[in-house]
């Protein structure tokens, strides 16, 4: 089921890049985005990572949180964001509970062929654990820049 603006955020708890247990209960008071993406090192997936990389500081002055999830493993998260700079947590959701829970897992379409997968999606969610915006089978190309433009339109 999609989630939609006003929505609760759906409560994950899952192990992060460092074996840490993140929870949406250790975000409470803040603005978080979540974005969800298939696999790291793979070329879409790096480049959104970056993208939002280099949009940290920018969303971080603005009051938001970043967390990145995939189905990757703690080790392979660790990896990927030491290998890319990245200052945010990665969490590890290799069941796919929180994608579910998300709304980003699901039947998709690539190159023709129909299978069940990560859904690229990403969540804008508040200091109230409330969803205020929701993206999903977004491109993973410039995707980072829309996000900013849409909750940040005057930041630079």
């Amino acid at each position: 089921m999609k989630l939609t603006p006003g929505d609760d955020a759906p409560f994950f708890s899952r192990i992060d890049h460092e074996n840490n247990t993140v929870t949406l209960d250790d975000y409470a008071g803040h603005r978080v985005l979540i974005y969800f993406y298939p696999k790291a090192f793979t070329p879409g997936c790096t480049g959104e990572s970056c993208d939002f990389r280099d949009r940290h500081d920018l969303f971080y002055r603005n009051g938001y949180e970043i967390l990145g999830v995939s189905p990757d493993s703690p080790d392979e998260l660790a990896k990927f964001r030491t290998e890319y700079g990245l200052a945010f947590p990665l969490l590890s959701d290799p069941d796919h509970t929180m994608a579910e829970a998300y709304g980003a897992w699901g039947t998709k379409k690539n190159y023709g062929k129909e299978y069940v997968g990560l859904i690229r999606s990403t969540f804008a969610i508040d200091e109230s654990a409330v969803i205020t915006d929701a993206w999903y089978n977004v491109r993973a190309k410039e995707h980072a820049a829309r996000v900013q433009r849409e909750l940040l339109p005057t930041a630079e």
